[in-house]
């Protein structure tokens, strides 16, 4: 197999003078199927291997999310990397306020466990979500106490026996991703072109190697939740702490819409959405009472103004947005249509598709870096810069969507040159 992957091969030596070639057949160097399956089956171990999915009670909400979560990490791996990021920070974050509650018995593992909704209570109709700032609060309110934690399916142990984190499997995607790395540096090094798609496949790996990081403690593919009984409590305390829910979209109660099918696209949601919700909302009615003041209107009755249910399209986390990474952090997200640039001068089939594809590359560049320099965007009028907010992501998705197609229509007229290889013989020599 080594042999037939460094040999090098009878493909002609002079692209710019030869005619493009179709499909290849596998030969003593190397054919298209032999090139679609490795770059495949990286791509594979970098997104659906990577995905550390929220707990979900029901079967097929469970898989129809991961595969939600595979095709956003597949299309905006820049965007899930992000999204990893702002829950290893949400998750430092309980760990700390709640380092004086439990003794600094708290892990990250333990934050990471209850902000994949994996912690849940039962009421008459069913289960409800228990999230991070209710758990910290409990604590706060004396009505739990961390020493019963292990009681509650917190203890080391028993998450890692819910986890189905593997480590052959990451040992897997380390040896295939480094070996595939090491392939590019090789043929560069050779001047042999890299095909569209081996650029595309490289520019998954620096992304999904900081999601790793960022989810390497979180648990992974928990199939069932930790289920408790709630502490006995007053009934101020009971409506205290179920007003303090972040949402009950993930709530299995019953109720409503709770837990509809539509659920498996949306991001977990995090702890500043609720307090920056509920800041909005007291703002919204200290307003009100002003403009009350000195007219002969009951505040009750007065004209308070309730905006519909906004349609958030992003919001990160502004302890991040706000902090001098935050830069570092854009032309990180950027380095993925960035990569695909390596292939600037890869002959396309026409030179229409070569442009669109350069084009695509650029814009989602720009498309990610504009996205990313709003802290929130909604779905709705607030003037031009709304517009560019919304129109920045739209963008973006299309370029990717012609990048990959582009990147697989050029194997009906590719280069030549893409199909050799090179000999290693001589590099084993000097090692020896």
């Amino acid at each position: 197999m080594v042999a037939r992957l460094f040999s090098r091969s009878n493909a002609p030596a002079s692209p710019a003078a030869e005619t493009l070639v179709g499909w290849v057949d596998e030969s003593p160097g190397r054919g298209t199927l032999s090139l679609i399956i490795s770059c495949a089956f990286t791509i594979f171990l970098c997104t659906w291997v990577v995905i550390h999915p929220r707990v979900t009670k029901r079967p097929l909400h469970r898989v129809l999310h991961k595969i939600a979560l595979f095709l956003k990490t597949l299309v905006a791996p820049e965007c899930i990397a992000v999204e990893s990021m702002q829950e290893w920070s949400q998750a430092r974050n309980v760990v700390k306020n709640c380092e004086g509650l439990t003794g600094g018995g708290m892990k990250i593992v333990h934050a990471f466990y209850i902000g994949m909704l994996a912690l849940r209570y039962r009421t008459p109709s069913g289960y409800r979500v228990i999230w991070p700032n209710q758990y910290t609060w409990l604590l706060e309110q004396r009505l739990i106490d961390w020493q019963d934690h292990a009681s509650w399916g917190l203890s080391v142990e028993s998450i890692a026996d819910k986890s189905n984190a593997d480590g052959t499997v990451k040992l897997a995607a380390l040896v295939q991703v480094s070996w595939f790395v090491i392939q590019s540096i090789m043929r560069t090094a050779h001047s042999l072109p890299l095909s569209p798609l081996e650029s595309m496949t490289l520019s998954y790996i620096p992304l999904l190697a900081a999601t790793y990081f960022f989810w390497w403690v979180k648990p992974k593919d928990v199939l069932t939740p930790s289920v408790i009984d709630l502490p006995p409590m007053t009934s101020s305390q009971k409506t205290t702490f179920e007003a303090m829910a972040v949402q009950n979209t993930f709530d299995d109660d019953g109720i409503g819409q709770r837990n509809s099918l539509w659920s498996i696209w949306h991001l977990t949601p995090r702890i500043f959405e609720k307090e920056a919700e509920d800041k909005a909302a007291h703002e919204a009615v200290q307003h009100a009472t002003a403009k009350t003041i000195g007219k002969d209107v009951d505040v009750e009755a007065g004209p308070f103004l309730v905006e519909s249910k906004e349609i958030v399209l992003s919001y990160w986390d502004p302890e991040l947005y706000r902090s001098k990474l935050w830069t570092v952090i854009c032309l990180f997200g950027a380095s993925f249509g960035a990569l695909h640039l390596i292939s600037w001068k890869t002959i396309f089939p026409t030179l229409v598709e070569t442009w669109l594809w350069r084009s695509a590359s650029l814009v989602s560049i720009v498309a990610i870096l504009i996205f990313m320099h709003f802290e929130k965007v909604v779905f709705r009028w607030g003037g031009p810069l709304t517009m560019i907010s919304i129109i920045s992501p739209a963008l973006y998705l299309l370029g990717r969507l012609i990048m990959m197609a582009g990147v697989i229509a050029a194997f009906r007229a590719s280069d030549p040159a893409i199909y050799e290889t090179y000999v290693v013989s001589s590099y084993w020599i000097h090692m020896l």
